[in-house]
């Protein structure tokens, strides 16, 4: 219970105080998306009365794939990097973001909430493709605006395509890797190298 009292005070008082209107349930470790391989992931059920929940995720941090290249992080717990990002670049914040640690990891919480829209994009033709890549493109470039200085990112940019062009020719490697990791992974699910669990499509 040290890492979640320790979450608690990374929290505004008054969310402290609607925070301690809950106490804890149950949890259980979460399977996290294909950009979180090998950390670690819990939901935690938090109830303050009958029909009242709250589900708080509780996810580990590592040091960010940047670091390398453009130095350590100012904050020196990684949880709490990731939360002021999330401050930043979110237009409206979620109220209970915040972070602790163990001895050995750090972590940030946030609300689970399964609000998530996924667009059936294999359906999508040329015009519909290029509509959604323009509107997801203006809001990353709307949230990372708002993270930083805009005009030394208007100057990095600078007014020649080098940029986009990179952006593009990294999307496609990413895609491509992408296939040829899910084809490896068919390969070792049929040759019995790799146990698989199908599930019926609803």
């Amino acid at each position: 219970m040290d890492a979640f009292a320790l979450y608690r005070t990374t929290l505004a008082p008054a969310y402290q105080s609607l925070l301690d209107q809950y106490r804890i349930c149950d949890a259980a470790i979460k399977v996290v998306g294909i950009g979180s391989v090998g950390m670690l992931c819990w939901v935690i059920l938090m109830m303050a009365g009958e029909g009242d929940p709250l589900f708080l995720q509780v996810k580990e941090a590592r040091a960010s794939v940047l670091e390398p290249y453009a130095g350590g992080s100012t904050s020196s717990n990684h949880g709490q990097r990731v939360v002021n990002g999330y401050r930043q670049m979110q237009p409206s914040s979620d109220m209970f973001l915040g972070w602790t640690q163990t001895p050995r990891r750090h972590f940030f919480f946030r609300q689970l909430r399964d609000t998530k829209i996924s667009p059936l994009v294999e359906t999508f033709g040329r015009y519909e493709m290029d509509l959604y890549a323009r509107w997801c493109g203006k809001a990353l470039a709307l949230a990372h605006a708002r993270s930083g200085s805009a005009a030394m990112l208007s100057g990095y940019m600078g007014k020649s395509d080098a940029l986009d062009v990179a952006i593009a020719s990294f999307a496609k490697a990413y895609a491509d890797q992408n296939e040829k990791d899910h084809a490896a992974l068919k390969r070792a699910v049929g040759t019995g190298k790799v146990a698989a669990q199908f599930e019926a499509v609803r």
